[in-house]
């Protein structure tokens, strides 16, 4: 028994000094800066020990020695940056994230969170832009105030991308793709307010309000030169729509133009023109601010198409079409080169169903712009 009792010693002390041996090794290595074991090392830990990326959405913001008030600015980062997250922390009720950067250093430090958007975050929002890659732009907006962008359209902790700042009409400019209804957050189960409000509706015979009903969120498209987030969802309290000025003093009877694309500008981008550009031909989808359907995804979109033809020699717009009240969704899909265009909307049919309907933009004998819509279009009637 003694005697397999030090043959067991002797074994443990053999794979000690093994061990030993090899620790020494990996250190000898390191201080002689072997390059490629350095980098394998290097390699090894970026896979275990990163589980998430960030990317810069500041324009311009630093990655700092530590979190702290003193601390100092050790690189400089952009906007689209790319950083490798090591490890978080919260400080001060700030939440911050300890960064490697892709820089010849791989320089390591701190930045605040809201600085950067992580990757998860991120890959969200691309598939918001994936959902509308073949769609154009329906209208255009700008921040009234700084807002969240988010990826549901819902005021939440958990859906927020990153926080837009307003700083200027060019830093807040992006295109509409859509929008969705959601009903007003209800008041408390011990108030009757919301019902007296109905009630009251009911016996003045009034139409309740879009507005009073529900609140709107639209889906938004980003530039890079705004976000590396390239779209989202904006509460519409914080978006002011940039309405043409050449024709939005056009809007009739209380109704408000939601979705218009330009058809005399040689242009890519029609939808873009700024309310300083020159006047020009627009179609036009205006709703009116009455509740329609009994639930908030009922709701129409639109529910009248217009077309304004500009004469630059009266220097006047004409309405060249009007169609009467319709029932439509979105996209406003637009075809065709120059004046001779043709524009597609989805309408509700008699049997409550969604059908394309085409309209065809030309010029008559005369040389003066004419709309042909579908024959089933109700057509406007003058009250």
């Amino acid at each position: 028994m003694a005697k397999q009792k030090v043959t067991s010693n002797e074994t443990f002390a053999k794979m000690m000094k093994k061990f030993c041996v090899l620790l020494a090794f990996i250190f000898l290595l390191t201080q002689i800066s072997c390059v490629w074991v350095t980098d394998a090392f290097r390699d090894f830990y970026r896979e275990i020990a990163i589980g998430e990326t960030a990317t810069v959405i500041a324009s311009r913001a630093y990655i700092r020695s530590s979190y702290a008030v003193v601390a100092a600015d050790i690189l400089e980062v952009k906007r689209g940056d790319i950083l490798d997250i090591l490890d978080e922390t919260v400080h001060e009720k700030v939440k911050w994230y300890r960064v490697r950067a892709h820089d010849e250093d791989s320089t390591e430090g701190w930045i605040e969170a809201q600085n950067v958007i992580i990757g998860s975050l991120l890959e969200k929002s691309r598939k918001l832009a994936e959902e509308d890659k073949d769609i154009e732009p329906q209208a255009k907006g700008q921040l009234r105030a700084a807002a969240k962008l988010r990826f549901s359209p819902e005021i939440s902790d958990d859906n927020v991308l990153l926080t837009l700042e307003k700083k200027g009409e060019i830093q807040t400019v992006f295109d509409i793709m859509g929008w969705k209804y959601v009903p007003k957050q209800e008041v408390s189960d011990n108030s009757n307010e919301r019902q007296e409000q109905i009630e009251a509706v009911k016996q003045d015979k009034k139409r309740e309000s879009i507005d009073e009903k529900y609140d709107i969120w639209y889906k938004v498209r980003l530039s890079p030169e705004i976000s590396p987030a390239p779209a989202g969802w904006i509460f519409g309290r914080q978006v002011e729509l940039l309405i043409p000025q050449d024709i939005m003093y056009y809007q009739f009877q209380g109704k408000r133009f939601v979705a218009w694309h330009r058809i005399d500008s040689s242009d890519s981008d029609t939808y873009t023109v700024s309310r300083t550009s020159r006047p020009g031909s627009w179609i036009v989808l205006s709703r009116s601010n009455f509740v329609k359907a009994d639930a908030a995804d009922q709701e129409p979109d639109f529910d009248e198409i217009l077309v304004f033809y500009y004469d630059k020699y009266s220097e006047e717009h004409v309405t060249v079409y009007r169609s009467g009240e319709v029932w439509g969704r979105l996209p406003l899909k637009v075809g065709g080169q120059g004046l001779n265009k043709t524009f597609t909307v989805p309408l509700r049919n008699m049997n409550g169903e969604f059908e394309e309907k085409t309209f065809t933009i030309s010029r008559n004998a005369r040389g003066h712009l004419q709309v042909i819509p579908p024959s089933d279009v109700p057509k406007f009637k003058a009250k």
